[in-house]
């Protein structure tokens, strides 16, 4: 390392007496700062719960866009008045502790690398660091029990080894790529709950229920075989029948059984209507299931809420039968990308489309082609400079599709490089309803489509769900982090199986920061915005253009202009003045 960098993390710190800091006064770009410009203000003192953090860097996000276009009509800020209270942009953070206040003292010390877990919840009310709670875009602030006494404990992640500023402020991006591809979906019946098993009249097969049966306190029976009222009544479970029923009344019986929250797991035997499909799934409650079990295609697409795909982990579940139990668990149902298959990302151009297909083709038995799409050749031809050498390097071949200027369909793209097959697995980051029904298409039959961005719930898309029961094909969706994804991360780093540097497309100090987020807007760089809160004065530079400003800097760049520690060493060598 270098002296500089060595003495930025090891030097016992004074802070000083003001902080430069880039407050939020309301909606838009012009009330982020005063005119235009950061603020100097006092460098507060910690109290007995509390501590004073040194932020070392940040990065940039998209989805600060809502809360900057929402101000205080955003849903985590509840209205409060931002003329009065400001909040500050800045949710992936890398901090130093600098001093610890009396009742803190043993659980934490000063010179203590950690990163924040901003995803927070405190006595079940949903808040975030960088929304509710005030972020990074400060060179010194307060932590206390918002950060530290939340539903999960404290939200903060040592930060160990030799893990650079930069990396460590994306271990939460990083945290909720790797979350798309850990089960987040309930996938046996709940213990306790409320099932709903519905049957076609006329179904005299004898089905199985070799697991999961014992779980529901509740079981409603809708036309269904005698084989199954058999099964039900031999539980311990309160058994309803109510037979005859229509689409109309379900609502009625999901406020009769549930309060209207709707059922926790529900079995569809024999379904063949799509219709029906989509007016049943309208029931699942949040981290619900719903099981399909037939031998027969539906008779067309299913009109599903992808939004609650998302954000309310719903789950699609099934098989040909007759063991209905043989739809639950972890070894029918995955998460992760297939091995040696081939991956389909939609929408793979943006900083964190790119993570995924670096995460692809980083990944031990991951698949060995990656196709990228983006309307962006710009952004494709950075996809191909940036992890076409990765690729190569990991036997995985790296295909990249513009649908605006190829004489081809994605469909056809698609089902040319798989000898008509379709892809493995297929990854939506464009939150359009329509591209996201478009993506069901490109999957092979027991493919996975999971749905990394998300759309509000009640936004509807046509899904093929006759390949859930018939061929084992998988819905995924996901929101959020919690601190063990964000562990991941660290430990993969660790291994060699991960780099997050790779990330980065453009570095700045605290006076760019406005210009950052400007600049993350229009989607200026290919990768993430690292913002140093302690340099003021670095200008915004992408890292392609690194070379004309810095060559010094530039030179410890990995091909394809890819961030990496040493870079970071002269960076502070040449910015650290302490």
């Amino acid at each position: 390392m270098t002296s500089q960098y060595k003495k930025y993390q090891s030097e016992k710190i004074s802070p000083p007496e003001k902080t430069w800091v880039w407050n939020m006064y309301g909606a838009g770009e012009e009330n982020i700062g005063k005119d235009g410009k950061p603020e100097l203000l006092p460098v507060p003192k910690p109290g007995p719960n509390q501590m004073l953090v040194r932020v070392d860097s940040v990065g940039l996000c998209f989805s600060d866009v809502k809360l900057i276009r929402m101000g205080k009509d955003h849903p985590k800020l509840y209205n409060r008045d931002l003329t009065k209270e400001p909040t500050r942009l800045g949710h992936e953070a890398a901090l130093t502790i600098i001093e610890v206040g009396e009742e803190l003292k043993g659980k934490y010390t000063p010179g203590q690398r950690v990163a924040v877990q901003p995803d927070i919840y405190q006595n079940g009310k949903s808040t975030a660091y960088g929304y509710t709670i005030p972020g990074g875009l400060i060179q010194y602030h307060l932590i206390g029990p918002e950060m530290l006494e939340t539903d999960e404990g404290a939200c903060l992640l040592p930060v160990t080894g030799d893990m650079g500023y930069a990396e460590a402020s994306l271990l939460e991006p990083w945290g909720c790529v790797i979350a798309s591809y850990t089960q987040r979906r309930r996938l046996e019946p709940k213990d306790g709950g409320v099932m709903w098993i519905l049957g076609q009249q006329g179904d005299d097969r004898e089905y199985q229920f070799s697991t999961g049966l014992a779980a529901p306190a509740t079981i409603i029976l809708t036309d269904v075989p005698q084989s199954v009222a058999k099964l039900a009544e031999k539980t311990s479970a309160k058994v309803v029948v109510r037979n005859s029923i229509n689409p109309d009344q379900y609502s009625e019986l999901a406020k009769e059984f549930t309060n209207g929250a709707g059922f926790d797991d529900i079995v569809m035997l024999d379904p063949r209507s799509a219709a029906l499909v989509s007016d049943v799934a309208a029931f699942i409650v949040r981290r619900g299931t719903l099981n399909l079990v037939g031998q027969t295609p539906l008779d067309g697409l299913v009109n599903a809420d992808v939004g609650r795909l998302h954000y309310d982990y719903i789950a699609f579940l099934g098989n040909q039968g007759p063991d209905i139990g043989a739809s639950y668990g972890e070894k029918r149902n995955r998460c992760e990308l297939k091995a040696g298959g081939t991956t389909v990302f939609v929408g793979a151009g943006g900083p964190m489309g790119q993570m995924h297909v670096q995460r692809a083709i980083e990944l031990p038995d991951g698949p060995g082609k990656v196709i990228a799409t983006e309307v962006s050749d710009m952004r494709l031809a950075a996809i191909q400079e940036r992890f076409g050498p990765l690729a190569k390097s990991n036997n995985c071949e790296l295909f990249t599709y513009n649908p605006q200027t190829s004489d081809k369909s994605i469909h056809e793209f698609v089902m040319d490089i798989t000898d008509g097959k379709g892809a493995d697995d297929v990854v939506v980051s464009v939150p359009i309803a329509a591209v996201m029904a478009e993506a069901d298409t490109l999957m092979h039959k027991d493919g996975m489509l999971v749905f990394f961005a998300g759309v509000p719930n009640g936004t509807m898309a046509h899904l093929n769900l006759s390949n859930v029961y018939m061929n084992n094909a998988q819905y995924t969706g996901t929101s959020g982090l919690t601190l063990s994804d964000q562990s991941q991360v660290l430990s993969q780093a660790a291994k060699g199986s991960l780099n997050p540097g790779r990330s980065v497309g453009a570095i700045g100090g605290m006076n760019a920061a406005r210009e950052g987020i400007q600049a993350m807007i229009d989607g200026r760089y290919a990768g993430k915005i690292i913002i140093f809160p302690q340099f003021p004065d670095l200008p915004l530079i992408g890292l392609d253009d690194l070379h004309k400003v810095h060559p010094d800097i530039a030179d410890k760049l990995e091909p394809g202009n890819m961030w990496t520690i040493e870079a970071e060493e002269a960076l502070f060598e040449k910015y650290y003045k302490g």
